[in-house]
């Protein structure tokens, strides 16, 4: 089966062809980075809006790089949510449309679940169970992943994402949008052993997370050197490089927590955050004779279409597809409530 994956759940347009026999063909993203910088932020009208002037092109694009035709498609993907109102509408009328003069079968995506399947593409073979880290903008969560479908909830943020955390942090020194990228840019020229920041929750038993405090503890110190008259480039970049060091550490910790609770095998990550180098090699450093560690190329990590396109194949594979024409999206949707798939 060709499958085309359509992605519009928030701020990036992705579009992508998985097959069933042959992996992936070909993936294409357009990033609204530009769009929402000014901003500080994601402002929906105008995601929607991007959405609509690129889903077309991208379409044509990625199938061009597959060397395929519309008619050579046997099926549709997209994300139905969760996410923003707006973009969910965009992506999923353009495609129930495109699929219904096609004559093909289409299928409405969890936006979570595609990213949580997403480090299975590279490495399929993973064992089951896994413990799956789930860390972007909107979320952070841990996951215990029984089967496609078979999904069951360790923990969860109480209040920011990391991903969030992130940008907050980012606006509050002045560095710009999106933070992430901008925090470990300026991390890596500074002392990550200068601020003793919390790890937040980490006293505590269970899997959740809470990211707030961590901020408000940047927002203090940060204060403090303006009063003092030091908070020059150099103390941004030690505050930058402890904050860093706080939410890596404190998302290690927990995912020890939830692998030592579940005697899983493996441990996955995926999500805006997972791009982060230095997540990256902690979590990595936790690989041993019983522990599998995995997470997607650096391509795959924040919203695309070949996620969508991934997870769609395994469901329309297994012989579900949308019943009717008609568009429903699920701005927020539990991963809890999606159907189990037989592998």
């Amino acid at each position: 089966m060709r499958i085309l994956g359509i992605e519009t759940s928030c701020d990036e347009t992705g579009l992508a062809v998985y097959c069933t026999d042959s992996g992936l063909l070909a993936h294409r993203v357009h990033s609204q980075i530009d769009v929402h910088a000014h901003y500080g932020g994601v402002v929906p009208e105008l995601a929607s809006r991007d959405h609509v002037r690129y889903v077309r092109p991208l379409v044509d694009e990625t199938l061009e790089a597959a060397n395929l035709s519309v008619r050579d498609l046997d099926g549709i993907a997209y994300t139905t949510g969760p996410g923003l109102l707006g973009a969910l509408l965009v992506g999923s009328s353009f495609a129930k449309s495109l699929a219904w003069s096609l004559g093909i079968p289409a299928l409405g995506v969890h936006h979570m679940e595609g990213h949580l399947l997403a480090p299975l593409m590279e490495t399929p073979d993973l064992p089951l169970p896994f413990v799956a880290l789930l860390v972007s903008g909107g979320h952070t969560q841990l996951v215990l992943v029984e089967g496609i479908g078979r999904y069951r909830l360790l923990g969860t943020t109480l209040d920011d994402a990391a991903g969030e955390a992130f940008d907050k942090t980012a606006k509050l020194l002045e560095l710009g949008y999106p933070g992430g990228p901008k925090i470990a840019a300026l991390a890596a020229d500074g002392d990550a052993t200068r601020f003793q920041f919390a790890r937040p929750m980490t006293d505590r038993p269970g899997c959740d997370f809470s990211f707030s405090g961590l901020k408000t503890q940047v927002l203090t110190e940060a204060r403090r050197l303006v009063a003092e008259g030091t908070l020059d480039q150099a103390a941004k970049a030690d505050l930058a490089a402890s904050f860093q060091a706080a939410v890596v550490e404190t998302l290690v910790i927990k995912c020890q927590r939830a692998v030592e609770q579940t005697a899983a095998s493996a441990l996955v990550m995926s999500g805006g955050v997972s791009a982060n180098v230095s997540l990256r090699q902690a979590l990595k450093a936790l690989e041993s004779d019983g522990l599998t560690v995995a997470y997607p190329a650096p391509e795959f990590c924040t919203d695309n279409g070949a996620m969508i396109a991934y997870a769609g194949a395994l469901r329309l594979a297994s012989g579900q597809q949308d019943t009717d024409a008609s568009i429903h999206i699920r701005p927020r949707w539990p991963l809890a409530e999606l159907p189990e798939v037989a592998l």
